[in-house]
């Protein structure tokens, strides 16, 4: 394959990134910024998904309805995301009309209006999405383990922060925040599709490359957390079914076994194929909703293992996906089994080439993660490089006694776990 990457830095920081995809009439541009709940205090959490939805409230040359016409015009959709790591904002329009939705975004992020009538109505549907989450049981389980899993760190707090700090963010808040995390040097500004590189180069310097960088005090994000092994267990009698995850300490998105631990992770949970779909959902009819999988971040990841089950059904479930750990620790994985995975992500690899918006949101990712970009080729390299053994040797590693932790959650009856029945 013909890299079509070029990168431009400038001197305040600012990365520019394009792919140019040729034959295409459109244009997945988007502007990534290096910050999410991560870099977040306690008093703060949940501010960077907060200034994320804060930015559609009007910029000082636009208001909220002209944002959203203008966004219509275009043709595109304006989306907008925030993670524990990242924050992005993206669109895809027709090639001729970069310029302007150029404009559009960096006008949103760079200009931000922050009126206190405006973030006053905003803290209140951000109250309402959190009794969302508290009204869906896997989400609030997630929300629930992780900061049981991650105690007293921010990648154990929600992104969405809690009622208490959201109510908090005035404008000073806001404002004080958003200076410094959208700095230029925390900007990643990408677009991928029929894009010219010196075009969207000289429009983001127009834009960012007289900004200049606020100081910034030591990030949230500067250590690593101490992982723990909890065993939590949250009855509501009021659910039907019974919820359940089973995680432990996993790979890093940065780790060079994290292709190893990908392809272990297929195999385990990974597609309807996978060992805990066929022997839990097709053989035994235990469960409607079955995975696995890993959630990895830049410097520590975490495996789990999902299921939605009767609560009568909860204690075969739990001991069937054990078994299934305690397996991939005791056998290597067979030939055919690793051979589907590496298929099943190499098609995967392929297939996001077709789409810009996939091409442009790995642009950005691998920048902001590795710092550098890593091609298709070279992924799929290191996905037909992973051996039987070396994805023993990634389970081996992760899944033991003292470091396997377990969350259920709902009408659990007489359910309950001890660290001798999670022994690997």
């Amino acid at each position: 394959m013909i890299d079509q990457v070029q990168t431009t830095r400038l001197s305040n920081g600012l990365t520019i990134l394009t792919e140019h995809m040729p034959g295409l009439r459109s244009v997945s541009l988007g502007i990534w910024v290096r910050r999410g709940s991560r870099h977040e205090t306690p008093a703060l959490n949940g501010i960077c998904h907060f200034i994320e939805h804060a930015l559609f409230k009007g910029s000082q040359r636009r208001s909220a309805r002209q944002i959203a016409t203008e966004s219509d015009r275009l043709g595109g959709h304006l989306d907008a995301y925030t993670s524990h790591e990242i924050t992005g904002f993206a669109l895809k329009v027709v090639d001729t009309a970069l310029p302007q939705a150029f404009d559009l975004l960096a006008d949103m992020l760079a200009n931000p209006r922050f009126d206190p009538d405006d973030l006053t109505r905003e803290q209140g549907v951000i109250i309402e999405e959190m009794k969302m989450i508290g009204d869906t049981p896997d989400e609030l389980l997630t929300e629930l383990f992780h900061a049981a899993y991650f105690p007293g760190h921010s990648l154990g707090r929600p992104i969405e922060g809690t009622e208490e700090t959201v109510s908090s963010f005035d404008q000073a808040i806001t404002a004080g925040f958003h200076s410094v995390a959208y700095s230029p040097r925390n900007l990643v500004v990408a677009a991928a599709g029929n894009v010219m590189h010196a075009q969207l180069a000289e429009l983001a310097a127009q834009t960012f490359g007289d900004g200049s960088n606020q100081s910034e005090e030591v990030s949230a994000a500067a250590f690593s957390p101490e992982i723990a092994a909890p065993i939590l267990i949250e009855r509501k009698h009021e659910l039907e079914q019974a919820h359940l995850i089973i995680a432990s300490p996993w790979p890093s998105a940065r780790s060079e076994d994290r292709y190893a631990a990908s392809m272990l992770g297929t195999i385990i949970g990974g597609g309807t194929s996978s060992r805990l779909w066929q022997s839990i959902r097709e053989e035994r009819g235990l469960a409607y909703s079955i995975g696995a999988g890993g959630n990895t971040f830049t410097d520590v990841g975490m495996f789990t293992i999902y299921a939605g089950t009767s609560p009568s059904h909860l204690d075969q479930v739990l001991d069937l996906s054990l078994q299934e750990l305690r397996r991939a620790v005791r056998e290597p994985v067979s030939a055919d089994e690793l051979q589907l995975a590496k298929e099943q992500a190499t098609a995967s690899v392929l297939l996001s080439l077709e789409s810009s918006s996939s091409r442009v949101g790995a642009l950005a990712r691998q920048e902001i993660i590795h710092g550098r970009r890593i091609s298709p080729d070279e992924i799929i390299r290191w996905i037909e490089a992973v051996t039987p053994e070396a994805a023993q040797q990634v389970a081996q590693s992760c899944f033991n006694t003292t470091t396997l932790a377990l969350g259920a959650l709902g009408n659990l009856n007489g359910f309950s776990v001890d660290r001798a029945r999670l022994e690997i």
